[in-house]
């Protein structure tokens, strides 16, 4: 098999995994679908808040001086006109078939014809990419406003707030995490590139005399971020941004690349945005937001180094990195006739379910005695209780998931109050007492 063609295999085999297992469906699928957009499952909401929390406690709880925020996704459109999302600056450069009228990006178009029916196309013109609402009952002009593009001005406009409100002192950081929305004219490629995404954003004020050295260390920390959560050094790489690249505000940028089936695309960027956000949001606003110096009484405008990743964009790139399949099976059970199995090596952190209980058989005094089992478990960890199925297939099952650690209750389980604990990736299966169950498990799944 070709290479592309293996690359197309697996993502087939990621969507349709997603979508048996309750992890990510297609939006409004009775209707048809609509284009680009997604529903998070069951196990994939698990999954995707699992990444967000683990964003979140990297930002707010291991670091001393980062706070969060959660800002409005409607904001005054004077926002987004000293953001420069209203300009030409925050658009892109369309083509039209002047046959069967689909518009294309030019950056994507490479013989200059129509990628559907080969026909000739207009020559490109702009096309702004933020969604337009309106406010009130009146649909006019005055009552325009902007679903947000990105989350980071919402931090912006809050820099003053949060400083003052929770005594902050240069350098400190704001993080965020939350929907934007943007107009795209090609997403694709699953949940890489849609037009509603969660972003999880931190901006970091620093002196301009620090921000290189800022930079640095944010560009470490956030690759350190996913190797820490299991992605595999081969598929993940730093990438600086060329300056014909970079965007108008920006001194400096590179992007963190993931390996994806379909080629290495950014997963995070991370940016050097100097003063511009700062100062044109004081321009603009007539609000200043210099800081002084606490040992010079200088006033200076803050730089801003800002790392910005997808939760969309970083939960499909946890799933693809963790998909593995065994050909001829790993089971040594009768029922799973050596068949193909798919094992998710998620990270612990990340699992959506962390410990599923499995009763036997359905045999009243086994159920009853898993249900105590289960009740002791579900107050501790993400847990799920399974009786549908051999004990073969409710492994698999669990294995396609993710989930670390399957307990198993047996009719020994009655007489020595113990259950057999099996480990996803080793295979290995440990009894434990029931009672030494939850410290069991709170270790294995620490570590």
């Amino acid at each position: 098999m070709a290479k592309n063609d293996q690359n197309n295999d697996l993502m087939e085999k990621i969507v349709s995994l997603t979508k048996r297992r309750g992890f990510i469906f297609p939006s409004s699928e009775i209707y048809g679908g609509f284009g680009s957009s997604y529903d998070y499952g069951p196990i994939g909401a698990e999954l995707k808040n699992n990444v967000k929390q683990a964003w979140w406690d990297e930002m707010t709880k291991f670091q001393d001086n980062i706070v969060g925020l959660n800002s409005a996704v409607l904001m005054s459109p004077k926002v987004w006109e000293a953001s420069g999302h209203l300009t030409e600056g925050f658009a892109d450069m369309l083509a039209e078939c002047k046959k069967c009228k689909r518009r294309f990006r030019e950056d994507h178009i490479e013989e200059g014809k129509c990628p559907e029916c080969g026909s000739e196309l207009s020559e490109g013109r702009k096309f702004n990419l933020m969604m337009k609402t309106f406010i009130g009952s009146v649909e006019d002009k005055a009552a325009t406003a902007y679903l947000r593009a990105e989350t980071c001005q919402g931090i912006f406009i809050n820099f003053e707030n949060v400083r003052e409100s929770m005594r902050m002192k240069i350098p400190f950081g704001i993080a965020q995490i939350g929907k934007a929305f943007r107009n795209e004219i090609t997403p694709g490629n699953f949940t890489y590139r849609t037009r509603e995404f969660d972003q999880m954003e931190m901006q970091f004020f620093v002196h301009p005399d620090e921000a290189d050295k800022w930079f640095d260390y944010w560009k470490d920390e956030r690759l350190k971020w996913y190797l820490g959560l299991g992605i595999k050094k081969e598929n993940i790489r730093i990438r600086e941004q060329k300056k014909d690249e970079l965007a108008h505000y920006a001194k400096k940028a590179v992007d963190i690349e993931y390996r994806f089936p379909f080629g290495w695309q950014e997963i995070e960027g991370i940016h050097n945005r100097g003063d511009w956000d700062l100062s044109n949001h004081s321009k603009h606003s007539g609000k200043d937001l210099s800081y002084a110096d606490e040992k010079t009484g200088k006033k200076f405008i803050p730089y801003v180094i800002e790392t910005s990743a997808g939760a969309d964009r970083s939960t499909l790139t946890f799933l693809i990195n963790a998909y593995e399949e065994i050909s001829g099976g790993r089971t040594t059970t009768t029922e799973s006739i050596k068949e193909k199995e798919v094992v998710l090596r998620l990270n612990k952190k990340l699992s959506p379910v962390k410990v599923a209980i499995l009763p036997l058989s359905k045999k009243e005094e086994l159920a009853k005695k898993t249900r105590e089992t289960f009740d002791l478990i579900k107050v501790k960890f993400e847990s799920q209780y399974d009786e549908t199925g051999s004990i073969g297939k409710r492994y698999r099952r669990h294995d396609e998931i993710g989930t670390p650690y399957c307990v198993t209750v047996d009719f020994e389980t009655l007489e020595d109050n113990a259950v057999t604990v099996r480990d996803r990736d080793t295979m290995k299966q440990e009894r434990i007492k029931i009672k030494e169950l939850t410290e069991y498990l709170s270790k294995k799944l620490s570590q």
